[in-house]
């Protein structure tokens, strides 16, 4: 039986993420995310440069536990096996705070020429925090005018109102896409219809057109 799907990834531009390319272990999960495909209105689509990644709804990790996200830096050889895998960490998320946009620059993120690999591994969540501190750090002494640095945190528990904001969008394209999804290949791999993600886009700036401020309430 199929694990139940921990985590959504949205690349910008790129239809939701949540099921896994691969599950090394019990606790960590690999995605290989796709470079945007051509199309006629976008023959030469540019790589994503923004990530979100999220706890799905319902989904409570184990306790003292938080979500670490990596970027892996040799993504050719580890889809081939070449070579061991060598991992950047990116940030992590978990209880207060499940979910987190992540801006990776093209040049700091290597890629195949299929696209980039994800990790995202259950760790203890003092380390997790630990290391997110850290990236905070290494950000404040590079300084403002430094450029984008690599895997840089869009640190959003500064602004909680933007978080909360940020959160119930996500959760709310999340409740409209699940209703279409489905599964191709024989691995039964699931996916969302681009249709599908361009409807609830067209319902939801009609609806903050309508009501501008209806993300601001409690959500059912």
């Amino acid at each position: 039986m199929a694990q139940q799907p921990l985590f959504g990834l949205v690349p910008a531009g790129q239809p939701l993420i949540t099921a896994p390319s691969s599950q090394p272990s019990e606790t960590s999960f690999l995605y290989a995310i796709p470079h945007p495909s051509p199309s006629p209105s976008n023959p030469s689509p540019k790589p994503f440069a923004h990530l979100a990644v999220f706890l799905l709804p319902g989904v409570s990790l184990p306790d003292g536990t938080a979500a670490a996200i990596y970027l892996a830096l040799n993504p050719a050889a580890l889809a081939s096996g070449a070579e061991p895998p060598n991992f950047r960490f990116l940030g992590g998320v978990g209880p207060g705070k499940e979910s987190a946009v992540f801006k990776l620059s093209a040049a700091a993120s290597p890629s195949t020429a299929e696209g980039v690999i994800i990790g995202v591994a259950v760790e203890e969540a003092s380390s997790v925090a630990e290391r997110i501190q850290q990236l905070h750090a290494e950000g404040a002494e590079r300084g403002q005018g430094q450029g984008q640095g690599q895997g840089q945190l869009v640190v959003q528990g500064q602004a909680p109102s933007t978080q909360l904001l940020a959160q119930r969008i996500i959760q709310n394209a999340f409740n409209f896409l699940a209703s279409f999804s489905g599964t191709v290949g024989a691995g039964g791999v699931e996916v969302v219809p681009l249709k599908a993600f361009q409807d609830w886009w067209r319902k939801f700036e009609n609806k903050v057109r309508n009501d501008p401020t209806f993300l601001e309430r409690e959500q059912d």
